[in-house]
């Protein structure tokens, strides 16, 4: 049992293991994904990997006598937290295959222990890798070619650190310790009619301290997308010394302190702690379903939503493929685009709101249909309609890769953003070339598009691939594909990643994008703040 809660992690796949597909369900997931992927594709369902099968090195560390309470080292933590839960991650995984694994797991209860760690760590030259929900997708958590390099590796599980410790209700502000998973977050601030309103889908499995280090983006659409726009202040333990910046509403002073760890990956010191500006709960939602004939369409209409500061919490455009798996709406024409806008707020009705963005969609040659249009005013209500069964089965999506997985189907995802101007470029050219080579590398399968973030000057696209894969290369497969896609980002002047991390998966195009004296600055912060440099080695510095 882990520290994660009283639900069983999956050591090897996405989330619980009591909310993975079952064996039943994953045979008639084969069925359909074989029957679209086409006729000549059989896919051949593996069963689900054993612990009791995995072949772990023994440890080559001990933690020392005053941490050792606080260590694990039995092969279902080791597993555990030995990789994240990228495509990559988990088809190893279901293979049974642990690559790098880490030899030692430490769950710190307060600072003082995180502290204890790094002192220890540092003086030994034993890697340390901050490990919050282990739901990276970009093997940002994996001691990818340490062992070689360290004599031990320590992965820190944050969790232990998961309570709210302090409420400003005046400032509606909250003190939180960087280990607190998003549920139990959430339902420690729920009694206080607050909520910090920030749902990646990893939601359940990831914590404050991970989306602060990773730059998650969250529930909001547009406005509050990133936990940047959350953070007011941050406490920080580095090996050699702790930051903490100062609470305030905004500041001149200087580059911001915060901006450092922000994104940092745990390679520049632990989060253990930081402010975050909270809302009331919402009391009024609003949302719609609006379909286009041409998603070109689409996101002309969603550039004119982001650039009316209407600043809507839910604004994806999905393309008529994604909108016929991700919310099963089957009515979508082919080349087409559905549009899910919702608004809500615990100060006034959103009917005007969502009136005139649905203005604007029917500007560009959208159409509503009337049953889905949802309005409610109810504190606990959640989305109806069209927008509440997209939000069902994102939820689900990463336990549907899972199965996939096991079908020997590639699932891979890749996400960016860039301004208006090169959008239709941008989507052009990667649907074709990335569609070119899933037909090369893989025989059949599909590329999909939607949007998961807009701002007025532009919008965060995010592709899927589901491809037929060949038994035993997959791995090969994904490989080329998303090279080709990640090059093609690059080309294209988009960003590497818009929420998703660099990890080491995307270290060599992130090198690429960054300005090459802030590498140098980087290089040095590190030199700096971890002279040893035993905090997760090859990310980000």
């Amino acid at each position: 049992m882990s520290q994660h809660g009283e639900r069983v992690r999956s050591w090897w796949g996405w989330g619980y293991e009591d909310a993975a597909m079952t064996d039943e369900q994953v045979a008639a997931l084969s069925v359909a994904v074989a029957g679209r992927l086409g006729a000549d594709v059989g896919l051949e369902v593996a069963p689900a990997p054993r612990l009791e099968d995995v072949q772990l090195p023994a440890p080559s560390v001990e933690a020392p006598a005053a941490l050792a309470p606080l260590a694990r080292n039995d092969p279902y933590e080791r597993a555990l937290h030995s990789h994240g839960r990228s495509y990559r991650d988990v088809v190893r995984g279901a293979r049974g295959q642990i690559d790098n694994p880490v030899d030692l797991v430490v769950y710190p209860q307060t600072e003082a222990d995180v502290v204890a760690v790094l002192d220890w760590c540092s003086t030994s030259g034993i890697a340390c890798i901050p490990f919050g929900g282990g739901s990276s997708v970009v093997g940002g958590v994996e001691p990818v070619g340490l062992h070689d390099c360290f004599p031990g590796v320590v992965s820190l599980d944050l969790t232990g650190l998961g309570r709210v410790e302090e409420i400003d209700r005046t400032s509606r502000a909250a003190r939180i310790q960087a280990g607190a998973l998003g549920p139990a977050l959430e339902d420690q601030l729920r009694p206080h009619g607050l909520t910090l309103r920030h749902f990646p889908q990893s939601f359940e499995v990831s914590s404050l301290g991970g989306w602060l280090a990773t730059r998650s983006g969250g529930h909001y659409a547009t406005a509050y997308t990133h936990i940047d726009d959350l953070v007011e202040s941050m406490r920080v333990v580095t090996p050699t010394g702790v930051s903490e910046s100062r609470r305030l509403p905004g500041s001149g002073a200087g580059p911001s302190p915060d901006r450092l760890f922000l994104g940092s990956e745990g390679s520049l010191g632990v989060i253990t702690e930081a402010w975050m500006r909270l809302q009331d709960r919402p009391r009024w939602r609003g949302s719609a379903g609006v379909r286009f004939d041409r998603f070109a369409a689409g996101a002309e209409a969603v550039r004119a939503l982001s650039q009316a500061a209407l600043f809507p919490a839910n604004c994806r455009l999905l393309d008529a493929d994604e909108a016929l798996i991700t919310a099963g709406v089957a009515d979508v024409v082919a080349g087409g685009g559905l549009l899910l806008v919702g608004f809500e707020s615990a100060d006034h009705p959103v009917g005007p709101w969502l009136d005139r963005a649905l203005e604007l969609c029917r500007d560009h040659g959208g159409t509503v249909p009337a049953d889905d249009v949802k309005l409610t005013e109810d504190t606990s209500a959640g989305q109806e309609g069209v927008a509440g069964a997209w939000r069902g089965a994102f939820i689900r999506a990463p336990y549907t890769r899972d199965g996939l997985v096991r079908c020997g189907v590639i699932c891979e995802t890749f996400e960016t953003a860039c301004t208006w101007d090169r959008f239709p470029e941008l989507h052009a050219t990667v649907t074709e070339a990335v569609q070119r080579a899933v037909n090369q590398v893989s025989g059949s399968g599909w590329v999909t598009c939607r949007f998961t973030h807009v701002y007025p000057d532009g919008p965060a696209p995010y592709f899927s691939v589901i491809a037929a894969g060949r038994p035993g290369s997959e791995l090969e497969q994904w490989a080329e594909i998303k090279a080709a896609a990640s090059d093609l980002l690059m080309d294209c002047g988009a960003t590497i990643t818009h929420h998703h991390a660099v990890g080491r998966d995307h270290d060599a195009w992130y090198r690429r994008q960054r300005p090459e004296p802030v590498g140098r600055a980087l290089t040095a912060a590190k030199r700096a703040l971890d002279p040893a440099s035993i905090l997760n080695p090859g990310v980000i510095c």
